[in-house]
């Protein structure tokens, strides 16, 4: 117990690149695996040190160990041990250079995948051995071992079945594969080709919901050869799109047109990474700062930053007249370098990384920007049955009750918001539909409704890592003081449903946020989609109550005019950007419309 002890520490820190004392921990766990005479688990650890000092450089050290590790391996029989060793020192091969000695080591890693039916074992080999061709030049070899590496990950994935998790979290992990494929496909000149390759690789585990959920063919998309494809997801763009694939510092575009024109473009990012520029673009907005309302955050420990009523001062209107060109870094990297290819007012932006998170409506005043998981995934969702999704009906929800979530000290977790109420009971007017508030806005009520309207709109709390949503706790439930599934709306919630909104609106903080992974932002949002919602319009940031409610009245008297959702957005914007009070950037900015530009139909004055 005590060596295994060592040794999950020992891959503790190296997780968390600590590698000086993952090996402190793998030469204790090494000392007791000898002591009591345990070969395999010996080896294994030799194996662990040899990863700890090739990331530290010490190659020469980390040769031996591996051989200590491929060694023993052989010794003992074990096969998987055998297959990983020649992978490690094919590895540290190329950190060397020498690229023909890595091929030798990866073939024999192969074989033994082989033998021992470890199709995983093969899927990396594969992506090595692509990888040392590509370095050594030969780009022919290399992009047939990375499709096959692909070939093996996929069929891995669709095993899965039902597992959305599991197969986000795969797809994740081999990320490299995928991105290695469209990247040298560039560098072979074959543009058309990476653009297909990197589309392939996007949002897979959202396609493979939505194509259960639209009742698709799951072969009928994926048989298409490339230029079939691309084709038939050009046909739905109402004018065009650009796609967007980040490879550390720098970013592709391809910029599509309806006609099946594509224009290709690169550009670095100066003076630092995606994220760091993201970091700087939301400080200098002032996202996260002392903003005037409630506090829709699902996170108690802010809710001292619950908003006052004080009147905004003089010097906060000035400073933020002077912060409209706050976004401009972030033009000037996704936009900038495409905008003479744009034409017309409209735009469809399939983000990539960090820039998934970008408040990409705020980036133009003359263009409509809306965003899409994937180019397949609008041709899917734009593509479903006329009569799949509802015209009428509407389920508006605020400012659910909150009161018997209580802490350890008895104290109520969350704040009530009464803005939340006002802003949905102005849109209930509307609509002449009676909202969900209070006691009656529980989960269950929620649930049983959302599947045959039209519109959605929720104003509640929203969790600042998912965008999940607090619900009034359900009356039926095992425990007198509400656990989580009792009253948070959870991602799982809303996948395990089949919606057939036209719009879902979360006017709630953070409802277009999550975690940021080769699938995409996996959110709330996102949820939507798959739950089969075909437009989401959600929030980036946590913003004022009273432009909220100013916002809304204005977007959704330009839904009532007969208005589609994005020229709404646009509109609502615009009439806050061109306020005196609230034309700071952190104000009108967070909006972003995911999906399809729908229309609703309203009832007659």
């Amino acid at each position: 117990m005590e060596g295994s002890a060592y040794g999950n520490l020992g891959i503790a820190f190296r997780n968390l690149s600590n590698f000086k004392k993952a090996i402190e921990y793998d030469e204790k766990s090494l000392s007791i695996a000898k002591e009591v005479g345990a070969r395999a688990w010996e080896g294994s650890v030799y194996g662990n040190l040899g990863n700890s000092y090739r990331k530290l450089g010490n190659f020469k050290l980390a040769i031996e160990y591996y051989e200590k590790h491929l060694s023993i391996a052989k010794e003992v029989g074990d096969r998987a041990g055998e297959g990983s060793g020649y992978g490690n020192l094919g590895n540290v091969c190329s950190d060397l250079g020498n690229f023909k000695e890595a091929i030798e080591y990866y073939e024999h890693g192969f074989n033994v995948s082989k033998e021992i039916q470890d199709f995983l074992g093969e899927g990396v080999a594969w992506y090595s051995l692509g990888n040392a061709h590509q370095v050594s030049g030969s780009l022919c070899n290399a992009l047939n071992c990375y499709r096959l590496s692909i070939k093996h990950f996929d069929e891995i994935r669709h095993s899965l079945k039902s597992k959305d998790e599991w197969k986000i979290s795969f797809r994740h992990l081999h990320h490299v594969s995928y991105t290695a494929l469209w990247r040298t496909l560039l560098r072979n000149g074959e543009i058309e080709e990476a653009l297909y390759a990197a589309e392939k690789g996007r949002a897979q585990a959202l396609m493979d919901i939505l194509k259960e959920q639209y009742g698709i063919d799951s072969q009928s998309i994926s048989a298409l050869p490339p230029k079939q494809t691309l084709s038939a997801s050009l046909e739905f763009l109402p004018s065009q799109a650009v796609f967007v694939a980040l490879d550390d510092d720098e970013i592709t575009f391809w910029v599509l047109r309806k006609d099946g024109k594509i224009n290709f473009r690169q550009n670095e990012i100066a003076n630092g990474s995606a994220d760091l520029l993201m970091e700087t673009v939301l400080k200098e907005i002032g996202v996260g700062g002392d903003v005037r309302c409630e506090n829709r955050s699902l996170d108690p420990l802010r809710s001292d930053l619950s908003c006052s009523k004080k009147a905004i001062s003089e010097k906060t209107v000035l400073s933020a007249s002077s912060s409209v060109n706050s976004l401009q870094p972030l033009y000037d990297v996704l936009i900038r370098p495409i905008e003479h290819l744009i034409h017309g007012d409209e735009l469809i932006v399939v983000p990539d990384g960090p820039w998934c998170l970008a408040p990409y409506s705020a980036l133009s005043e003359s263009i409509r920007i809306r965003t899409v998981p994937s180019l397949t995934a609008f041709n899917v969702i734009v593509g479903a049955p006329e009569d799949f999704h509802s015209k009428t009906g509407a389920l508006l929800v605020g400012d659910p009750w909150l009161k018997e979530v209580i802490n350890k000290k008895g104290e109520p977790v969350f704040k009530q918001l009464p803005g939340a109420k006002e802003e949905v009971e102005m849109i209930g007017e509307r609509l002449r539909t009676t909202p969900l508030t209070g006691k009656n806005a529980t989960k269950a009520e929620v649930l049983k409704r959302l599947k045959l309207v039209a519109l959605v709109h929720i104003a509640a709390h929203g969790c600042e890592k998912t965008g999940e949503i607090a619900l009034a706790p359900n009356i039926e439930r095992k425990s007198p003081i509400p656990k989580e599934e009792d009253y948070i709306l959870k991602i799982s919630d809303v996948q395990a449903i089949s919606l057939r909104a036209r719009l879902v609106v979360l006017s709630c903080c953070h409802s277009g946020r999550g975690e940021v992974m080769s699938e995409g932002v996996v959110g709330i949002a996102r949820a939507f989609l798959c739950a089969g919602a075909r437009s989401v319009l959600v929030s980036l940031w946590a913003i004022d109550d009273e432009v909220t409610l100013l916002f809304m009245r204005s977007f959704y008297q330009h839904l009532a005019d007969g208005k589609s959702a994005s020229v709404a957005l646009h509109q609502a914007m615009k009439y806050l950007r061109e306020s005196k009070q609230y034309c700071a950037v952190k104000h009108w900015a967070p909006f972003v419309l995911v999906g399809d530009d729908v229309t609703l139909e309203f009832p007659k004055k």
